[in-house]
């Protein structure tokens, strides 16, 4: 039997090999991860690393808020003349005195109230959500809000205090009194916050060495001192690491609590952050401030580098036992 033209069967489709199909795969497997990541790498290119150099650039001229486009080599100028002024030590010794006096009690306060709500009680869902408002509160209204309460003359903390006999402090004016002031907004605001961390560190921890450690004789006390603690110390690192990066960042509260950049009369408790705002956008020199920012940025590698160090050598002591 003999087929017409239309009777044909078309031949059929080449089915590619194996082989091809099997490296097409393995290609689209091994790029799709950078794929993913690409959108992430591009906002950090464009938004994180491209601001920090240069950022790194402008602090190698002189240059103006008024006529950024003239730019004059100053070299390490602007690094000499920073460190030659008074205000700028008196701002970095400012900011690590607010930052142990709100990161040690903030840390402290946060363990043990998260020790309090890992246990069963009722309303704990409620508490664990009560103790993260100060963190969504905005720094604004809280910082204004601590500014009416530790006002001089009509300040409810004065007015506290005189119930018990204390004569009344001024908050805005004295050095310690203020950075105390300035130390309380952070710690009413990020102590939740860090109770969050911990608790969920405290139940990541095997059950089963509570249940050891209480067969063994020894009380809550001993097992928070026993297990817990070091259970929770890769947890506690990470929140002085994140804690020291912000007292070192330091800028909304100090600057809403009389609203002015220089931190007082007497610069009693100016941070760094307020110094470099009032070198950029009060004194109008960009350079200058451009400097401050990356010696604030060296400053923080620094203190997490100690801070990575310390714990490296003391996990490694505690192996060595």
């Amino acid at each position: 039997m003999t087929l017409t033209a239309s009777e044909t069967p078309a031949p059929p489709k080449p089915v590619p090999p194996p082989a091809r199909r099997g490296s097409a795969r393995r290609a689209w497997q091994s790029f799709s991860p950078y794929a993913y990541l690409a959108p992430f790498f591009t906002l950090f290119v464009a938004f994180g690393l491209f601001p920090l150099l240069y950022t790194a650039f402008v602090s190698l001229y002189r240059v103006e808020l008024q006529t950024p486009g003239d730019m004059e080599w100053r070299g390490l100028g602007n690094y000499t003349a920073l460190f030659g002024d008074e205000y700028f030590w008196l701002s970095l010794r400012n900011t690590f005195t607010i930052g142990v006096l709100s990161t040690v009690p903030q840390l402290v306060m946060a363990l043990g109230l998260a020790h309090l709500l890992n246990y069963k009680m009722r309303g704990r869902t409620f508490l664990r959500t009560a103790v993260l408002l100060p963190y969504a509160t905005s720094v604004a209204a809280a910082t204004l809000v601590f500014a009416q309460l530790f006002g001089r003359d009509f300040g409810l903390i004065n007015y506290a205090l005189g119930l018990v006999g204390i004569d009344p402090v001024d908050w805005q004016n004295g050095t310690l009194a203020s950075q105390i002031a300035v130390s309380t907004v952070v710690i009413w605001r990020w102590t939740g916050y860090n109770a969050l961390i911990y608790l969920a560190g405290m139940q990541s921890i095997p059950h089963e060495l509570y249940e050891a450690a209480a067969m063994d004789g020894a009380s809550r006390w001993r097992q928070f001192f026993h297990v817990t603690l070091p259970g929770l110390r890769p947890t506690i690192l990470f929140t002085v690491i994140v804690s020291t990066i912000g007292a070192t960042q330091l800028f909304g509260e100090p600057l809403l609590l009389e609203g002015s950049v220089s931190g007082g009369i007497s610069h009693q408790y100016q941070t760094l952050g307020l110094y470099m705002y009032e070198q950029g956008w009060g004194f109008f020199h960009l350079g200058r401030a451009a400097a401050i920012a990356w010696v604030m940025f060296l400053l923080i590698v620094v203190l997490v580098g100690v801070n990575a160090l310390i714990a490296r050598r003391r996990s490694r002591k505690e192996a060595g036992r």
